[in-house]
């Protein structure tokens, strides 16, 4: 009874560290709708660093998403001249990706909080983005 016990504790064992196991390394995005999610979130993950140049490297030059970046970081250092702390937190929940050859559609709720100064200004609504395929990235515009 014991060597049994003692045997299926030892398969048990192995079958645990076995499935622990996922070939490690990193893995690479192999649809085009996952890498415009990779795109779209980390734009949005530089908006909340404040990392402007980044977000704008998520865009085409002079589109007018290339822009509205612009403008967020003509805000930011405006408020820095007053604000000692300025936050951008910025998120969106994508309802749905739509490709279409070398273009494609991004919708979802997005909300926006932009805190300075102990003022807070927030945006909520439902939003879509539109991306370009430039060699082989992805590209807001």
């Amino acid at each position: 009874m014991k060597k049994k016990l003692l045997l299926l504790g030892l398969v048990l064992l192995v079958t645990m560290f076995l499935s622990g196991c996922s070939g490690g390394g990193i893995v690479t995005p192999n649809t085009e709708e996952a890498k415009i999610k990779i795109v779209v979130n980390e734009y949005y993950l530089a908006l909340n660093n404040l990392n402007f140049n980044k977000a704008k490297s998520y865009c085409v030059y002079g589109s007018d998403q290339y822009y509205d970046v612009c403008q967020g970081e003509a805000l930011v250092d405006n408020l820095s001249l007053y604000c000692s702390i300025i936050t951008i937190n910025a998120a969106i929940d994508i309802q749905n990706v739509s490709v279409n050859g070398n273009y494609a559609t991004v919708s979802g709720y997005t909300t926006y909080l932009l805190t300075g100064c102990g003022d807070v200004a927030a945006d909520d609504k439902y939003s879509k983005f539109y991306l370009q395929k430039i060699g082989n990235s992805w590209k807001l515009y």
